[in-house]
């Protein structure tokens, strides 16, 4: 059953129509005092979907009340807060206190019914859903992660996941797609960090010939390509407060508008974002929108680094060897046991990133034995092995000597400010500038890369 409560009666009966050709049990309540009185004595509710005036005013102090009523007695029960896009900010206020979701009036009828199922099927998920067997994440640390991906993925709402460079948000991105009901549909990727605003409408939504300068041709934005199917919005924690706006515009009515096109189209798309960066701390810096983080905030995961989660890194390493060699067409190897040993000793700021490289350049950098009879050499990777291709490379984790004869520090000296400063600048003259190939080489993302060559101005 789903309570409606508003004090408007044509709105009332036009969401109890709505909702009953969509075969739900419908409640309607004018009030919060009506409202609570079917809350408390109806077990069958199984989300309110509530106006946030009840009166004159329009500060919505009645609604942020019956909401956290709600939230006392029934705190199971998904709420969905319907207000005008003028007072955006009051449903942030009731996304604080505790809202699943809200939506401005005039509202879609599709959206409406969209995020009214997303909540329920969420709210009714068994936590005890098992992840798919084919997923390509290895660690056993994860498994509480893959248990909410399974119970998240077959809805429609929206996911952001947060952790540092390198920690796999990308694969979880794809998990959510693959067990999702678009799963047959595209998983288009954007790297949001490498969008300028004067591009992002046109990367994102399309243009038509001729619509500004250099529009020699139509082009296919990157939301008409997901159709269907799943985007994922890496590092929107890079997106300019200009295009936030935007794009909290497409998420909110799932409408947009082709760049010089009057014509308004709709969306059909999963939006699955990621971040390296503190959002929460961007929303109390004024740059972040606290309205589109809330939006894209439904579902949150968080990945840990690498080094809170070191028992993973034996099965990582052999996961890494088994496709490094089937690659390279190389025989079956081990690890010795110090190896692993000293492989959990490693920082690894880029994560797990940094750890496939250095598997991998292990793997390559050892002479390959004479594959025997059955093919497959004696062949074992060392602790030395490792350390030889960790030493063999600007590491960000690591101190490179000091540049110049200046100030008499020896290798290991300086902050660790500078040290990272002179690995980064190592590689980058190492590969001439290629930044691409620089951010492989240390095991980071390119935004991640930008970000530090800007924090150490080099």
């Amino acid at each position: 059953m789903i309570l409606v409560v508003d004090d408007d009666k044509n709105i009332r009966l036009s969401l109890k129509l709505i909702l009953e050709r969509n075969e739900y049990e419908v409640a309607l309540a004018e009030g919060p005092k009506e409202a609570m009185q079917i809350v408390r004595n109806t077990p069958a509710v199984e989300l309110v979907l509530m106006d946030m005036n009840y009166t004159r005013a329009t500060d919505g102090e009645e609604g942020l009340t019956l909401l956290k009523q709600v939230k006392v007695f029934r705190p199971e029960v998904p709420c969905i807060l319907m207000t005008a896009w003028g007072s955006i900010d009051l449903a942030v206020q009731g996304m604080r206190a505790g809202a699943f979701d809200f939506i401005t009036k005039p509202w879609d009828n599709g959206v409406l019914l969209d995020r009214i199922e997303t909540a329920i099927k969420i709210n009714n998920a068994s936590p005890a859903t098992q992840p798919i067997q084919s997923s390509p994440i290895v660690g056993t640390s994860l498994s509480g992660i893959l248990a909410t991906v399974a119970r998240v993925a077959p809805t429609n709402a929206p996911v952001l996941i947060t952790g540092e460079s390198g920690t796999g948000k990308e694969l979880i991105a794809e998990a959510i797609h693959r067990q999702s009901q678009r799963a047959n549909g595209p998983f288009v990727k954007v790297n949001l960090g490498g969008i300028s605003t004067s591009l992002f409408e046109s990367e994102m939504f399309g243009h038509k010939k001729g619509s500004f300068t250099d529009a020699k041709a139509d082009r296919i934005g990157r939301f008409e390509l997901a159709k269907g199917g799943t985007i994922f919005l890496d590092e929107i924690g890079e997106l300019s407060l200009a295009s936030q706006v935007k794009l909290l515009r497409v998420l909110q009515d799932q409408t947009y508008e082709v760049l010089g096109d009057s014509q308004t189209r709709r969306t059909d798309v999963r939006v699955v974002c990621a971040t390296n960066a503190d959002l929460r701390a961007m929303v109390e810096e004024k740059t972040f929108r606290e309205d589109l983080f809330y939006r894209i905030n439904i579902i949150n995961l968080h990945l840990p680094p690498l080094r809170d989660r070191r028992e993973d890194i034996p099965l990582l390493v052999n996961h890494f060897l088994r496709m490094a060699c089937k690659t390279n067409g190389l025989p079956l190897v081990t690890v010795s046991t110090e190896a692993i040993g000293y492989l959990q000793t490693l920082p690894f700021p880029g994560n797990i990133r940094e750890l496939k490289n250095l598997v991998e350049r292990a793997l390559l950098m050892k002479p390959h034995p004479q594959p025997l009879s059955k093919g497959r050499g004696e062949w074992s990777l060392t602790a030395t092995d490792f350390q030889n291709s960790y030493s063999s490379v600007p590491s960000l984790s690591t101190p490179l000597p000091q540049q110049g004869g200046g100030g008499g520090g020896s290798a290991g000296g300086g902050s660790l400010s500078s040290m990272e400063r002179n690995a980064i600048a190592a590689c980058i003259a190492k590969h001439n500038g290629n930044l691409s190939l620089v951010a492989k080489e240390l095991g980071i993302s390119r935004g991640a890369l930008y970000r530090k060559i800007e924090k150490h101005g080099l």
